[in-house]
């Protein structure tokens, strides 16, 4: 493996962990900043969301619809088994199991399907998948997410 693809998997593995945790602490602008302009963002029971501006206005009416999901005690994004696949120093996709915590304990978990792109010397997200495989019934997810 060459130096500049374990710079891009580390790089990732950021990107990754800073949407996560921009996104737990209510850094809208901050986690929309890590998606390129044309991203598209796939949620289950929703049409494909295409564009920054637009994944912008999703997760701000995700957090706050009746309520804010950040009146919650806790939010809690964790990823594993980050997997990533480089391509070349522009390209690279990655997939990951994610489970999401709750001051009620665990409430919803899953699957990301990415792809990146490096973009002025960052990795951005292209695009993102989002797979729900299971939820606490009456939890957080279930009552704001799912449709």
């Amino acid at each position: 493996m060459q130096s500049w693809e374990i710079g891009a998997r580390e790089s990732i593995r950021d990107l990754v962990a800073r949407y996560n945790s921009y996104g737990d602490s209510g850094r809208i602008d901050s986690m929309i900043a890590l998606f390129m302009a044309d991203a598209i963002l796939e949620v289950p029971g929703y049409e494909p969301i295409v564009g920054a501006h637009a994944i912008r206005a999703f997760f701000c009416a995700v957090a706050t619809g009746e309520g804010s999901c950040f009146e919650l005690k806790m939010l809690h994004h964790h990823t594993a088994t980050h997997q990533i696949d480089v391509f070349d120093k522009q390209r690279a996709s990655g997939r990951c199991y994610f489970a999401v915590y709750t001051q009620s304990g665990l409430d919803h978990w899953g699957r990301y399907v990415d792809a990146y792109r490096r973009i002025d010397q960052r990795w951005m997200f292209q695009s993102r998948k989002v797979t729900v495989d299971g939820m606490a019934p009456g939890g957080w997810a279930e009552n704001r997410v799912s449709r």
